[in-house]
């Protein structure tokens, strides 16, 4: 199989398998009361396909990896990837894009709020000639806060992004194998995989559905986690808070300047040196807050700078289960 050139993985050796018409890249992380369901509701929902199941495991710490490798015994379409720790959604994303094969791959979270059923909707897409079709939620059954957070946040995206990525629109979808391998093959190792896939370009369409609530267990994406990941999609894809700085300059610039106009003309009046500590308190924590924010923000931008120019791999696999037989153990990308 080709890898992308920042995410190859040395094999040991390699399994003649049919290439399936259909892969399904499922991330996982401690979902432990959500695998059976999950996957009876993929295998009835793919019955008329020929498909492949790729699971990634995450780093679970609870009994998800042990239910993983037994689907492998009883499920000759299911492929297991263990990562060798917890890197996160994105990088289990594209640890999974990495090993599918099929003509078309579908990504979808694991804890059941992206339905199955709704698979043969996308597939009969991509075979009226759409390349990448994207779900779009209508409903959340989530929190209140929570709903307002996405809300704002694909609204901001949209609006100061330098791509138009899709409102509402996350990491569930279908994507032609032209489009996972320009996708792999692009070099950056800090992802926002919804907003790669926008970048990418070809004809794409998208697909509205309601999103269901959890089916069991809590949550993975902790409220830190989800403002990372809003960070990684600003600063990825959008140099707009940078051009803001240079709009806070102009501003404070000619705030200044007004204000040194004011106190020269107040002091001409009067025949006095101005005076008023309270002005001058304020104008100092207001400049100091001002630099403050903008070291920020460009730190956001260096941090990426950083990560890239290191060049370490964006996940590292333990080993992979491919039907019945463990392959590959111990294997490292990069």
């Amino acid at each position: 199989m080709q890898t992308s050139p920042n995410y190859r993985i040395r094999r040991a050796e390699v399994i003649e398998r049919p290439v399936p018409e259909i892969s399904v890249v499922v991330p996982l992380f401690n979902e432990h009361e959500n695998v059976h369901t999950l996957h009876r509701r993929l295998r009835e929902s793919l019955a008329a396909f020929a498909y492949e199941i790729v699971f990634v495991n995450d780093g679970s710490s609870d009994t998800t990896p042990q239910m993983l490798d037994e689907l492998t015994v009883r499920d000759p379409h299911t492929v297991v990837v263990h990562l060798s720790r917890n890197f996160g959604h994105q990088a289990a994303v594209s640890a999974g894009l990495d090993q599918a094969t099929g003509q078309a791959v579908i990504v979808m979270d694991g804890d059941l709020q992206d339905p199955p059923e709704v698979l043969e909707q996308f597939i009969a897409k991509w075979r009226e000639g759409h390349d990448v079709v994207y779900a779009v939620r209508t409903k959340r059954k989530e929190g209140l806060l929570k709903r307002a957070a996405y809300f704002s946040f694909y609204r901001l995206l949209r609006a100061i992004g330098d791509i138009d990525i899709p409102l509402d629109s996350g990491d569930f979808c279908l994507m032609d194998r032209k489009v996972v391998d320009v996708l792999r093959h692009l070099p950056e190792r800090v992802r926002f995989v919804r907003g790669l896939r926008t970048f990418v370009g070809f004809r794409q369409v998208g697909l509205i559905y309601e999103r269901d609530a959890r089916a069991a267990g809590t949550p993975k994406y902790t409220f830190r986690q989800l403002i990372g990941l809003a960070t990684d999609g600003i600063v990825n894809f959008s140099s707009y808070p940078l051009r803001a700085i240079s709009y806070c300059g102009i501003a404070v610039m000619a705030l200044a300047m007004l204000t040194g106009g004011w106190l020269s003309v107040d002091a001409i009046r009067t025949e006095a040196a101005p005076s008023g500590w309270s002005i001058l308190v304020a104008i100092v924590l207001f400049m100091g807050a001002t630099q403050l924010l903008s070291l920020g923000i460009i730190g956001q931008y260096l941090c990426r700078i950083f990560i890239e120019v290191k060049g370490r791999p964006n996940y590292i696999i333990r080993d992979i289960r491919v039907g019945v037989a463990e392959v590959m153990p111990n294997r490292i990308a990069r």
